[in-house]
């Protein structure tokens, strides 16, 4: 029986994925999985029975992946599940932008008790008048699951898109319309959209990308939407943009102190994916991967761990081996089956960055000692016997 914990809450359509094979624990004390949104982990001590994280979402912010990699602990995400959810909201942010629709309806909620309204409303609407987004550019920085989506979206609406991503996979690439403009540098995109939109994750190279040097860049009165990562604008050199006219208004899905209430700024309180069908295609796809983890030691979108699929285990024995990416590893691992008298059928290896990942398939059960020898090699972080 595999035991399964929940740090948040998890939609209860993914939660009725899980077979008769798995119980919901309360606590994580002899957890084989976590299930996790958005709980701060980084100063968690989890105990040894732990062998998989799943993030329902996209983010991992709040797991530390090297931590538990060291550990052996696969942490799954779930990208590409929340893409139309977050996709939706982004095009709700252009027309805000274009359009000063929140400044209307909060000037109307000011006079709602004057019996003159309709007349007020007559009278003050040309203040909020805005512009229409038909024939207007827009950059997309970052072409994965949800950048493609609002791309492909801003060209039906009638926009100039222009796309940036350098690192664009071909299974983004094929869903790209022809009609979205490939810009092979960011100089271009700032000089030529009037608004820009960004869908990059937060790494050393993106942290605070939207700077004063950035902005130096962009035509006056641009229109930046970020429903990414906060980290990813300066906020102090965002502001003095916004007051010397450079940025026409910001909207962002991660308020703080700094940007809440400021003039040009529409702040909208973390609804990226706060939808109902976001939420139960990211608790589906967490449970799924668990599950094909936990029975068969196949990885699949890991975000500290290399992707590694040898199917359904049909042998006597699967053994699956976390460890570092280090030469002759796999020359240890079938130089102690061999002395044991084990034959391999079928053997899978990959790796990413320090880490590594094998399944080794054998044509009897793998015994104890077996596993022991192997957690005796040097750079070996877990081992673990699926059959």
């Amino acid at each position: 029986m595999y035991k399964i914990h929940c740090l948040n809450r998890i939609a209860q359509e993914g939660l009725d994925y899980l077979s008769e094979r798995y119980e919901i624990e309360d606590t994580m004390q002899e957890a084989d999985a976590i299930l996790v949104r958005s709980t701060n982990m980084h100063d968690m001590e989890l105990p040894p029975t732990v062998k998989a994280i799943a993030r329902a979402g996209a983010g991992v912010n709040n797991i530390p992946l090297e931590k538990f990699a060291e550990r052996g602990i696969v942490v799954f995400n779930t990208p590409g599940a929340n893409a139309n959810g977050v996709k939706e909201l982004v095009l709700a942010g252009l027309f805000m932008s274009a359009r000063d629709i929140v400044g209307g309806i909060n000037w109307v909620d000011s006079v709602k008790d004057d019996p003159e309204v309709a007349k007020l409303v007559e009278k003050n609407k040309a203040n909020f008048a805005g512009f229409e987004i038909n024939g207007k550019k827009l950059g997309v920085i970052g072409l994965g699951a949800v950048g493609v989506l609002v791309a492909n979206a801003a060209i039906k609406l009638g926009m100039d898109v222009y796309g940036y991503d350098p690192f664009i996979s071909v299974n983004s690439a094929w869903k790209l319309s022809k009609y979205i403009k490939p810009i092979k540098s960011l100089d271009v995109l700032y000089k030529e959209c009037d608004f820009i939109t960004v869908h990059v994750p937060l790494t050393e190279s993106t942290r605070e990308m939207f700077n004063n040097e950035a902005f130096a860049k962009m035509k006056d009165g641009v229109r930046i939407l970020n429903f990414s990562r906060s980290e990813l604008v300066n906020d102090d050199h965002m502001l003095e943009a916004l007051k010397n006219g450079k940025v026409k208004k910001y909207v962002t899905d991660f308020p703080n102190p700094k940007v809440v209430g400021q003039e040009g700024i529409i702040a909208i309180p973390h609804l990226g994916a706060s939808t109902v069908e976001s939420e139960e295609n990211c608790a589906i796809m967490a449970v799924r991967q668990i599950m094909d983890f936990l029975e068969n030691g196949n990885i699949t979108n890991s975000v500290n761990y290399p992707n590694c699929d040898n199917g359904v285990c049909i042998s006597a024995g699967r053994i699956a081996i976390n460890h570092k990416n280090i030469p002759n590893m796999l020359g240890q691992f079938t130089s102690i089956l061999a002395k044991e008298g084990f034959n391999i059928s079928d053997m899978i290896n990959k790796s990413k960055g320090q880490w590594a990942y094998t399944m080794i398939d054998v044509e009897c059960p793998p015994t104890d000692c077996i596993k022991k020898k192997i957690e005796k090699i040097d750079g070996v972080v877990k081992v673990r016997i699926i059959q």
